[in-house]
């Protein structure tokens, strides 16, 4: 390691004695560079005649005179005071002029070989020098000789640190993984019952799934070459490289087959061909067709396995999909409660963590988490544990953690005054209340109205008891009942609706559209999906799109839609007058503490639901309560 350090020492400090050597010559020539001076023949003439001109350097070209007598060894003095240059005429009684002034005439042959190479020769050398040393400074692999050459590199195994232990809640994908990598490994066991290995595997899912970190378990874990490669890096502005990559990639691969080669970010090269590009040909496109080719030409590479992560498998190409190619797509989706627990625990692994920290209740509050989700969440309990200098992450940094990713960092400067904080204190009880009071509503964990986040001024935090994968169309209404909950809560108190309302009533609008045109759970339309949302390859496309229904049809779902808003408000403003007390005790409550817990929540609605079934309704608390 010295010597590497003192070989970058001496490379750096190169350019800086050429520069110096440079400003040196640069000084001397100013200073002992000569006075020239161009004249006309007539005024060199002259010159001569007045005694400026003592010898005269005569060529094919020009005269050079100078105002020194020179020496008879040498053509020039070492440091001339003038010099008067003048092109050279066809005048016959020159020399006799010069011989008639004293002037000393020396003649100068100017086709030497020395020149030839001093003008030629040495400036080429120069140059290429010069390119030389650029070339060596910009490092191996680069310059105008490698643009065609690949950019993937050899992953050692030693030098990922990464195997399919630190993987966790991917159990499907490590599976398919581990039987491509045991195929490489041991092909025979394969072969000899007539199988083929799988050309190729893509890895698909939302990001932040462990697509790319898959692929450095199996890195990891692969006892053959590994090759990796990002899918902008076949791309360039020179028409050619990309597909010439390419080429080299399966010709570098070819020779240390059996082994795998990684392509993150797939789509970057596999787009659709024709795409939003209404030309036939361009550099894309070749890129891609060559890919296609080496993956299953007319030569196959035996024992190259592609492995490619994208997540956007709806854009790629279906060439590329089909079986020969990509023969298995392995889908990487967000994990469930168990995959959440055994992500967690591989987090915080290295963590110091308190005794009554428990994971699967962080688990239950993260549903919908990825695993990139799941490790910021845990980095984030970290830095807020360190920020508040305690020794160990506790449970209400996972908690603080996980409010500040789901709804945004608290901002304690956005002060906002009595009417508005009094007008969201309503707004987000009548979310809570209306959950509480169905029947397959999510429960509601936390209700806050800490100003969060770009424009959140509040928020009620629901969570499932369990994942679900199936809703039904009472579920569905129930949940477009709980958004309108604030709009219902701000009618019923305040008499006057606000803008606050504007994420949930688009939130419930596209619920209530999906039933009429996705799900067909409405009795005017049937069980017809009218779903006009193009696939995205049209999308791209300059084309018109054809509408697939009539304009009937269009104003009969509108209908349907703003049917279900409507009665589903009306359900929403039903349940909120009923429990009108109730709304007023707990937006007090929510006010004087600004977050209230699940717990809490749950024992003040259970208090109040005893009471109306004990105690009539006088009013006296609700007017009470008005006057927060």
């Amino acid at each position: 390691m010295p010597e590497a350090k003192n070989i970058k020492t001496k490379a750096s400090f190169s350019i800086v004695y050429v520069l110096i050597a440079l400003l040196i010559l640069s000084l001397l020539q100013l200073w002992i560079a000569p006075n020239r001076e161009n004249v006309s023949y007539s005024q060199f003439k002259k010159y001569i005649a007045d005694g400026k001109i003592n010898s005269v350097v005569v060529s094919q070209r020009y005269l050079k005179g100078y105002d020194k007598i020179q020496g008879k060894d040498k053509t020039e003095p070492l440091f001339p005071q003038q010099i008067f240059v003048t092109p050279r005429v066809d005048d016959k009684n020159l020399v006799e002029f010069l011989e008639q002034n004293n002037v000393e005439i020396i003649a100068e042959n100017e086709n030497t070989f020395l020149m030839t190479l001093l003008s030629w020769v040495l400036p080429a050398v120069i140059f290429v020098g010069i390119w030389a040393w650029a070339m060596k400074r910009m490092g191996q692999g680069s310059g105008i000789m490698t643009l065609g050459k690949s950019k993937a590199r050899i992953v050692a195994q030693t030098d990922v640190g990464v195997t399919f232990k630190d993987v966790a809640g991917q159990e499907e994908a490590i599976q398919e993984l581990q039987e491509v990598l045991e195929f490489l490994r041991s092909p025979g066991k394969f072969t000899q019952l007539g199988a083929k290995i799988p050309k190729g595997i893509l890895l698909v899912g939302p990001p932040g799934t462990g697509k790319t970190l898959l692929a450095k378990a199996v890195a990891g874990e692969a006892g053959v070459p590994f090759f990796s490669i990002s899918g902008s890096d076949f791309i360039e502005m020179f028409v050619g490289l990309g597909a010439a990559r390419v080429r080299d990639l399966f010709e570098q691969a070819a020779k240390q087959a059996p082994c795998l080669v990684f392509i993150d970010e797939l789509d970057a090269v596999g787009k659709a061909r024709g795409a939003g590009n209404l030309a036939g040909h361009d550099e894309r496109e070749q890129t891609l067709n060559q890919l296609l080719v080496e993956m299953d030409g007319f030569q196959p590479n035996l024992g190259v396995v592609i492995l490619a992560a994208t997540n956007r498998p709806e854009i790629l190409d279906p060439a590329l999909l089909r079986p020969g190619r990509f023969d298995r797509h392995i889908l990487v989706d967000r994990p469930g409660l168990k995959g959440r627990i055994e992500i967690l625990q591989v987090h915080t692994r290295k963590m110091k963590l308190s005794k009554d920290v428990d994971l699967e209740i962080i688990a239950r509050r993260t549903p919908g988490f990825t695993g990139a989700d799941l490790a910021n969440l845990v980095n984030e309990a970290a830095l807020l544990a360190a920020r508040k200098e305690k020794q160990e992450v506790t449970p209400q940094e996972l908690e603080e953690a996980i409010d500040r990713i789901v709804a945004g960092l608290e901002k304690k400067n956005r002060v906002l005054n009595e009417k508005e904080k009094r007008t969201v204190a309503y707004h987000e009880t009548g979310h809570a209340l209306v959950a509480a009071f169905r029947k397959t509503a999510e429960k509601v964990h936390k209700i806050s109205i800490v100003p969060r986040g770009i424009g959140a001024l509040g928020f009620t935090l629901q969570l499932p008891t369990e994942d679900r994968y199936l809703m039904s169309k009472r579920e569905l209404l129930e949940k477009i009942d709980v958004l309108l909950g604030g709009r219902g809560a701000e009618i019923t108190i305040f008499h006057e609706i606000t803008t606050g309302a504007q994420n949930d009533l688009q939130r419930a609008t596209e619920i209530a559209r999906s039933m009429v045109t996705i799900y067909g759970m409405t009795e005017n339309l049937g069980s017809v999906t009218y779903d006009q949302t193009p696939s995205p390859f049209l999308q791209q496309s300059f084309y018109p799109q054809q509408r697939e229904i009539s304009d009937e049809t269009a104003r009969l779902i509108d209908t349907e839609v703003r049917n279900i808003i409507d009665s589903r408000m009306e359900e929403v403003l039903k349940t909120l007058k009923e429990r009108e007390n109730l709304l007023h005790i707990v937006a007090k409550r929510l006010l004087e503490k600004e977050t209230l817990e699940s717990d809490e929540f749950t024992e003040l609605v259970g208090n109040m639901q005893e009471e109306e079934k004990t105690t009539p309704k006088t009013g006296t608390i609700a007017a009470d309560v008005r006057s927060i």
